[in-house]
């Protein structure tokens, strides 16, 4: 720690010895002189003092997006980035064997599987599909008479 303060008196002293021989320099030139010869650590510290004494940060401002201009207009862009959809079956209706064998086409499932998720309706018939998957499963349950809904 003694040779630190060695070295950064005889930068002072470099620097007084400098003043000396240009008096005409101003004192922002003088000013980032000395920055320009400060180590990381000893400009950290100037960064931190200065924030302090001021009350300010040096973190860079945040940029707000572009189309902020209501509600409605961000909804709208979340519906559309959409890619990842849910098809529900929230009610069999009077064709349940009908929907029971369409249940297992679309999942690949077996008769007892796609029995029991027919029974437990509302129940999630296929997830993470893309929007035009879900809206053609939701054609064909709607087709032999269940009530379906894409999430």
């Amino acid at each position: 720690m003694v040779e630190k303060k060695e070295v950064a008196t005889k930068k002072d002293k470099k620097v007084t010895e400098e003043k000396q021989s240009k008096p005409e320099m101003s004192v922002s030139v003088e000013i980032l002189e000395k920055i320009e010869k400060m180590s990381v650590l000893e400009l950290a510290d100037l960064v931190k003092a200065l924030e302090e004494k001021f009350g300010v940060t040096a973190a860079m401002p945040v940029a707000m997006p572009a189309n902020a201009g209501g509600a409605a207009a961000s909804d709208e862009v979340k519906e559309e980035e959409k890619t990842d959809f849910e098809v529900v079956l929230k009610e069999v209706g009077p064709n349940k064997i009908k929907v029971i064998k369409e249940i297992r086409t679309i999942t690949a499932l077996g008769l007892k599987e796609s029995k029991d998720l027919v029974d437990g309706a509302p129940n999630k018939v296929k997830e993470h599909v893309d929007k035009k998957e879900a809206e053609g499963i939701k054609g064909k349950l709607e087709a032999v008479g269940a009530v379906v809904e894409i999430k």
